[in-house]
C-alpha cells in the first residue's frame, strides 16, 4: 500500500476536512495550486485547487478505512479493495470481543473500561457505521456512536467512579493491575453474556497482567494483546463506549460540586482543583478525582500554579 490515494473532493466538503484534519494534529502548510497540504507523521494528504486531494504514507489505510472513507466521502471502494494486515487475519474472521478505556490519564472522572462483542458478519458493519480509533473522533459525534453501539452490540462497561477507585487503588497499589482487574472483569462479563471465549484488547502493560487477572476469575479466553489495538474495529467499538462513559461519567461528577471539571492533567486542571478545594475543602477531592496522582499534591500545594 505505497501507492498515492486519488480521489475527487466536493467543493463544499474542504472546510469540513481543514477542520477535521486540524483537529486530528495534522500541520497544514499552502504550497502551490493547493487548497493547503497537510502532515504528521506517516500520513501526507494535499487537496489541489482542481479538487484532486491525494492521501499517502504508511498510516494511509488507517486514515482512508476509517475516517476519509466513512466520514468525508461516504464510499467504501477503498476500504472493500484493500485490506490491511488485521482485516486478512484469522482473528477477522472470528466472533470476538474487543477491549479499551478511557479516563486513566485524566485526574477528575471515572476510570472506564468497555467491552464489545461483534460476530463474524458484524465486523464490517460497524466499519460502515465509522466506528475507529476514539481519539480521532470528535466528542458530538463520540456520543452518537456510542449509543448506536449500544443498541445494535452487545457490550459491557465498567465505570469506577473516584470514590470506589481510589479504594481499588488502595487495594491494587498499581494502576496497571487496577486496569487488568477492569479488563478482566468487561471480558468476563461479555463473555457470560455472548459466549464469546476469543478476545483482544489495546495492549497498556505487560501481557501477564491481564492473564493473571483472567486466570484468578478462572476465565478461559483466547486473548490477543496488541499495541494499536483500536486499530480494531470491535476494539475501536470499545474506545468509543468507554470515552462516551467517561464524558458522561466525568460531567455527571461536575454537576454534582457545581464546576465544569476539566480533562487530563494540565495547569488548568490544577487551577480547577484549587478553586475547588477552597470552595469545598480538601474532601471534595476523595469524590472527584484520583487521589495518587502527583496533581493531588500540586492542587493541595500553596504555592500559585502561575
Amino acid at each position: 500500500m505505497g501507492d498515492i490515494f486519488v480521489t475527487t473532493l466536493a467543493k463544499e466538503k474542504i472546510e469540513v476536512l481543514k477542520n477535521d484534519l486540524l483537529s486530528q494534529g495534522f500541520e497544514l502548510s499552502t504550497p502551490p495550486h493547493t487548497y493547503f497540504q497537510a502532515k504528521k507523521p506517516g500520513l501526507t494528504c494535499t487537496l489541489y485547487t482542481s479538487l484532486k486531494l491525494t492521501v499517502q504514507g504508511k498510516e494511509k489505510g488507517p486514515f482512508i478505512e476509517f475516517y476519509l472513507e466513512p466520514e468525508l466521502l461516504q464510499s467504501f471502494e477503498w476500504s472493500l479493495k484493500n485490506t490491511n494486515e488485521l482485516h486478512t487475519s484469522p482473528k477477522n474472521e472470528t466472533a470476538r470481543i474487543g477491549v479499551d478505556e478511557a479516563g486513566k490519564g485524566d485526574f477528575f472522572g471515572p476510570l472506564c473500561v468497555a467491552a464489545v462483542f461483534a460476530g463474524s458478519d458484524e465486523v464490517q458493519k460497524l466499519v460502515k457505521m465509522g466506528v475507529r480509533d476514539s481519539k480521532s473522533i470528535r466528542p458530538a459525534e463520540i456520543m452518537k456512536l456510542a449509543a448506536m453501539i449500544q443498541k445494535e452490540f452487545k457490550h459491557s462497561i465498567i465505570r469506577i467512579f473516584p470514590l470506589k477507585y481510589n479504594e481499588l487503588w488502595a487495594k491494587f497499589g498499581n494502576l496497571n493491575k487496577l486496569l487488568a482487574w477492569g479488563h478482566a472483569t468487561a471480558i468476563e462479563n461479555l463473555s457470560q453474556l455472548s459466549g464469546c471465549k476469543v478476545a483482544i484488547i489495546d495492549k497498556f502493560a505487560h501481557d501477564h497482567e491481564v492473564i493473571n487477572a483472567l486466570k484468578r476469575k478462572k476465565i478461559a479466553i483466547d486473548l490477543t494483546q496488541r499495541t494499536k489495538g483500536e486499530e480494531d474495529p470491535v476494539v475501536a467499538a470499545a474506545s468509543i463506549l468507554a470515552r462516551a462513559a467517561f464524558v458522561d461519567g466525568i460531567d455527571k461528577l461536575g454537576k454534582e460540586v457545581g464546576m465544569t471539571l476539566p480533562k487530563g492533567a494540565s495547569k488548568q486542571v490544577i487551577e480547577a482543583g484549587k478553586a475547588l478545594v477552597a470552595a469545598q475543602g480538601k474532601g471534595v477531592l476523595e469524590r472527584v478525582s484520583k487521589q495518587h496522582f502527583k496533581t493531588t499534591q500540586d492542587v493541595l500545594s500553596t504555592g500559585q500554579t502561575g
